[in-house]
């Protein structure tokens, strides 16, 4: 019974010697060879062999000398990637399996292609696109072509040996592919370079210009542009430059400058770049207003307007505008107008400039208040030895009359707003020349007004004697200076009235009853008027029984004379 385990034990020593034995006969996988290696990306090499019973996977190796990069791959094909474009590379290949590896293939070279060239592209003009791209290590060529980013139309492709090429012929406004490659000496091509270009936009034609000449704005419009983004308007002048930018096909620039002559371009612009300018447009805004006004007033009732020539006027038109709503103008190419005026009135004058982009901005308004009328109708009221009254309508404008009576040596005034004037203390029988001055704060007195002549009453005379004659008639003898007057003497009594009338300096009164007592009295009457009464002078007839037959009855002061 003791000995069976034992024997079990021998049983089971022997099929582990067993297992141990199968297990070492198990082996790495066969070595595999490289059918091929090459390089269609610049940085990969692409290996094929035949596939290795037993491998479930391949290790590939790719050494240059420097640098040895491993890749491992399930199945053939396999690519070695990370390598450097246009270098020689020993390509090697392990199969891998349960038991181990495998010893490395016998090594192939292969090389990678050239590296894509790095492109710079640009469109100097609306028809063109421009390619450039720096050297490529070990390229003898390039191959460079270009098409519509649409597919449609054509395939333009160049070959080169420089690293500059310009298309030509291509449409404004359009987006292009431009696809590029580098070959070596065996003519084997590189990796591709692709990217988009677009040509930049044609200027914009018809160009349409209209000026609004209030607003001092222009607007400008044109035909759409293919491929065009966006629009730019230039207005440039000698000293300032204006613009406005748009996506639509017009645009407006204010703050146009008056009396300004302007040069407007539209140019169009996309993401290659701007068109060219078009041809510039002339655009002459309306001229400034006109100044330096100067208004004069000479003679009464002509009314001179002049002003400072501007830039760009054609002609000029004066407006002048009376308070009362009349209006007139004046349309000239000087620079001055004439107007009739009336007296008494506020003017309120504005001039423009005018050219064929219309009137210029309203300048300064000026007001210019004519002198005021002059009395016509000064109608004297009251004429006495010392004293004139006189009476005048009111005139359109007065604010205060002067009145002055000159004699030839002395000036009398009387100031007034009433339209009426009493001149006294003046000279009897004088002749006096008399104006009537109106007056206003804004321009002072119309000193146009004509003058009248008034002579003032006559002088009285004075009594100097009375005295009775043989015929017992009464002599009156008085002393005067008035020219051309007529004496009138009365002698007042209880018995009545007693008159006599000369031209000269003396009179005769008869009839007087005797035994009455008298005042006696001179006065003198010219055209003028009649002058005050002399002097009383007492007068006593005699008694009628009495006789005095020659005697003198009074005698006044004897002069020095």
């Amino acid at each position: 019974m003791a000995g069976r385990p034992k024997k079990c034990l021998s049983l089971i020593g022997f099929s582990l010697i067993c297992l141990k034995m199968v297990a070492s006969t198990k082996t790495a996988p066969e070595i595999p060879t490289i059918d091929q290696a090459y390089s269609k990306i610049s940085n990969s090499i692409t290996v094929e062999w035949s596939t290795v019973p037993g491998a479930t996977s391949y290790l590939l190796t790719a050494e240059d000398g420097d640098t040895v990069i491993e890749t491992m791959v399930a199945n053939s094909p396999g690519t070695v990637t990370g390598l450097k474009a246009a270098t020689l590379y020993q390509i090697t290949i392990r199969s891998i399996g349960a038991a181990g590896r495998s010893q490395a293939s016998p090594p192939k070279q292969a090389k990678t292609v050239l590296a894509a060239p790095i492109l710079e592209v640009r469109s100097p003009s609306p028809d063109s696109i421009r390619v450039q791209w720096e050297a490529v290590y070990t390229a003898v060529g390039f191959s460079v072509s270009i098409m519509r980013a649409n597919g449609l139309g054509r395939i333009w492709k160049e070959n080169t040996t420089n690293t500059t090429l310009t298309f030509t012929s291509l449409d404004a406004g359009t987006l292009y592919t431009i696809k590029a490659y580098a070959w070596n000496a065996n003519g084997t091509p590189g990796d591709d370079s692709t990217c988009n270009q677009r040509t930049s936009p044609r200027a914009p034609a018809n160009i349409q210009v209209s000026f609004d000449s209030g607003a001092l704005k222009a607007s400008v419009s044109w035909a759409p542009t293919e491929g065009a983004f966006n629009y730019t308007v230039m207005a440039s002048s000698d000293s300032s430059e204006l613009s406005c930018s748009t996506t639509f096909s017009s645009c407006a620039i204010s703050s146009l400058q008056c009396g300004t002559e302007y040069l407007i371009s539209v140019s169009a612009s996309n993401d290659a770049g701007s068109s060219r300018s078009t041809p510039a447009v002339t655009l002459r805004t309306v001229a400034c207003a006109p100044g330096r006004v100067t208004i004069q007033e000479d003679p009464p009732g002509h009314l001179s307007v002049s002003w400072s020539n501007v830039d760009l006027s054609d002609y000029y038109v004066a407006f002048v505008k009376s308070d009362d709503g009349l209006e007139v103008h004046c349309n000239t190419s000087l620079t001055q107008c004439n107007f009739f005026s009336e007296c008494g009135f506020t003017y309120f004058i504005s001039v423009f400039a005018y050219n064929k982009a219309g009137q210029s901005p309203l300048g300064d308004v000026f007001n210019y208040t004519t002198a005021p009328c002059c009395p016509g109708d000064i109608t004297p009221v009251l004429v006495s030895s010392d004293r004139v009254e006189i009476v005048w309508s009111p005139v359109r404008g007065a604010e205060l009359y002067e009145t002055k009576a000159v004699d030839g040596v002395n000036v009398i005034e009387c100031n007034d707003t009433a339209p009426a004037c009493t001149l006294s203390a003046l000279e009897c029988d004088t002749r006096y020349n008399i104006t009537v001055y109106s007056f206003s704060e804004a321009r002072g007195s119309n000193t146009s007004c004509t003058s009248q002549f008034i002579t003032t009453g006559p002088c009285s005379p004075e009594i100097k004697n009375i005295s009775k004659d043989a015929f017992s008639m009464i002599n009156v003898h008085w002393r005067s200076s008035n020219d051309d007057a007529t004496y009138t003497v009365t002698a007042r009594g209880d018995t009545g009235l007693y008159r006599c009338s000369s031209t000269g300096e003396s009179c005769t009164l008869g009839g007087l009853p005797c035994g009455s007592a008298f005042s006696v009295t001179a006065v003198a009457e010219t055209q003028a008027g009649q002058s005050l009464p002399s002097y009383s002078v007492p007068l006593e007839t005699v008694t009628c029984s009495g006789s005095s037959l020659g005697m003198v009855i009074y005698r006044g002061k004897r002069n020095a004379d």
